[in-house]
């Protein structure tokens, strides 16, 4: 039988060829390099002027005597190709899983690092006061890498794993970390807003339902099958809502994060690419600021 050369492979009972990616023929795509005209998905493309290029075409320089760095390999955002596209989201799953092997050791912390607005806390004699608003601000970080069970985390990772090694092959290293932690503040935040404050959150969830509004936008921009993840997102907010013991405000404020962080991430115009990138982050930043702000003068 003789095997299909990269870039094609035949759709099931139709005997067209779909495109798939010159360089990783297992991934279909509907985008071209606008120099060779070889299909190239998220993780290979590099922006160009006009439309995407692979990077064996950038390498080989564009002819117009620009400096080095202008043909250098981006990723559709502007960030470096990296030879390890993962590198973030394995450190971030290593980070959670060694806080939760922490945890599991010392089960005290859990108290001292989980998001808590303002309580009174017993012990050890005579008690005090705890939360965000006596000034425990590190809470809003810390319980977004805090998990007691072994399903919470098992799924929150599973989430990150699968959403995040594409988000980073197609953001770069820094602007996807950018969107992973602004959308797990943001979460925090608007729980810190809404929540009783004596209730306690913990959870990656935030950062997570973040990245799955920033599919949704990579998707949309890429002009792929949006269904498959709209479904999955669907299906995750129903349980948002009808399960008992969610934090329904961190899922929703990490999504709505997400979302505007990736707009300005793939949508911003390459000749002003870093201010609108920069932009998007800082209004999340500053909304998530505010609304910290604005709980905490209500509680004291």
């Amino acid at each position: 039988m003789d095997q299909q050369p990269p870039g094609d492979r035949a759709a099931a009972g139709s005997g067209v060829p779909t495109p798939t990616c010159y360089r990783h023929p297992d991934r279909e795509t509907g985008i071209s390099c606008t120099r060779c005209g070889r299909p190239i998905c998220p993780e290979c493309m590099v922006s160009a002027s006009v439309g995407f290029q692979c990077p064996d075409c950038v390498r080989q320089g564009s002819g117009t005597g620009h400096h080095p760095a202008a043909s250098r390999p981006r990723t559709l955002a502007g960030g470096s190709l990296a030879a390890d596209p993962r590198l973030v989201t394995k450190i971030l799953v290593g980070i959670n899983l060694a806080v939760f092997l922490l945890v599991s050791v010392r089960p005290a912390l859990v108290g001292d690092l989980t998001l808590l607005g303002l309580a009174w806390d017993p012990s050890p004699p005579p008690g005090s006061v705890e939360g965000v608003a006596e000034g425990q601000w590190y809470r809003l970080v810390t319980s977004m890498f805090l998990h007691q069970e072994v399903v919470h985390i098992g799924f929150n990772m599973l989430g990150l794993w699968w959403l995040g090694g594409q988000l980073e092959a197609a953001l770069g290293r820094s602007r996807y970390l950018a969107l992973y932690l602004l959308s797990g503040l943001a979460g925090s935040a608007l729980t810190y807003l809404i929540a009783a404050p004596n209730q306690g959150s913990l959870g990656a969830s935030g950062a997570v339902y973040g990245l799955f509004g920033a599919t949704a936008v990579l998707m949309r921009r890429m002009n792929y099958d949006m269904r498959p993840v709209l479904v999955l997102l669907a299906i995750n907010m129903v349980f948002t809502f009808t399960w008992g013991g969610i934090a329904w405000e961190a899922h929703v404020g990490g999504l709505i994060a997400g979302v505007v962080i990736a707009i300005g991430m793939v949508h911003a115009p390459r000749e002003r690419r870093t201010a609108v990138q920069v932009g998007a982050c800082a209004l999340v930043l500053l909304a998530s600021i505010g609304l910290i702000v604005a709980r905490t003068m209500s509680l004291t």
